[in-house]
């Protein structure tokens, strides 16, 4: 079976990756690969080409529009994981949004409009500020991963911020070139953001239907993951040695350990009401969604085994 993910240095979908990598999904008796594909995981996921997808829950909608074909498994972490970065010299302080008039920010196709609308509920209309969100050279070139890419275009001066994952951010900072000036997980703000979507694991419902069980033990060996990352943080840096760069390999366990707080699988009706009114708001949803539409609430039992 294989498992699409957009990005492979990433600690936001981490247990999936890990699950392939230290083994629990092979104690489920499944045999997964990891397939790299960016942008679009969830356009495997519909065209049968993957059997599951590690990504941010609402780009599900992107492939199967008004939640028909797909569901929500699982959260393999909470909040929107997406970490504001400004270059360390000009002095920012967190929270200032502000700050960003006038200034070149990195974002990543799609995730782009996470920060747009994060932008505009903070009452900072990007367009008004000139604040000028785009692609970062080489972010979306084949095996690339847009967080390291932007750190490394921070540092060279193409651009003065970036929005990537915790492994980008991780690695601004330990190069003394960026600093965090708002991780809407902890700061919450502006009010909501932190739930316009989240790290998730999805499936079709065609594998729903002819292989249930393929989904229940896929589901086990994440669950599986995030305890034992939980109760042995360690366990990152073997991850990080098979599949990531060294650099990155070096400083996985210490974002790990930052983020195991959030490596929680459960998923509440007010955390889809909310994904679904961000989805709305970006174009991507028409009307609104009930729970049992967007999550597989047949194996919600499975979250707290």
């Amino acid at each position: 079976m294989k498992l699409g993910v957009p990005d492979l240095v990433t600690n936001s979908y981490f247990p999936a990756l890990a699950a392939v990598e230290l083994g629990f999904f092979a104690a489920q008796g499944l045999d997964v690969e990891i397939e790299l594909i960016y942008p679009q995981t969830v356009d495997a996921l519909r065209d049968g080409k993957v059997d599951f997808a590690a990504d941010c829950a609402h780009v599900t909608l992107e492939a199967f529009p008004g939640w028909r074909g797909a569901k929500v498994l699982m959260a393999l972490s909470q909040g929107m994981y997406w970490l504001l970065i400004l270059r360390s010299d000009l002095n920012v302080d967190r929270g200032d949004l502000q700050a960003l008039k006038g200034l070149r920010i990195g974002a990543g196709t799609g995730v782009d409009l996470a920060l747009h609308q994060l932008l505009r509920s903070a009452g900072v209309d990007p367009v008004l500020n000139n604040i000028q969100i785009g692609p970062v050279p080489g972010g979306d070139a084949p095996g690339a991963s847009f967080g390291v890419t932007a750190a490394k275009a921070l540092e060279a001066g193409t651009i003065d911020g970036f929005w990537a994952n915790g492994m980008g951010a991780e690695t601004a900072i330990r190069r003394g070139v960026g600093s965090i000036v708002l991780d809407v997980r902890r700061d919450n703000q502006p009010p909501g953001a932190r739930a316009y979507t989240f790290s998730a694991l999805m499936t079709s419902d065609r594998l729903i239907k002819d292989n249930r069980a393929a989904v229940e033990s896929a589901m086990r060996a994440v669950r599986s993951t995030q305890i034992a990352l939980r109760n042995e943080p360690a366990l990152a840096a073997k991850v990080g040695e098979q599949l990531f760069p060294r650099q990155q390999a070096d400083m996985i366990e210490d974002v790990v350990r930052r983020d195991i707080e959030f490596y929680e699988p459960s998923i509440s009706p007010a955390d889809v009401e909310a994904m679904n009114g961000f989805s709305a708001a970006i174009g991507l949803l028409d009307e609104p969604a009930a729970f049992e539409q967007v999550v597989a609430t047949e194996f919600t039992s499975i979250w707290s085994e």
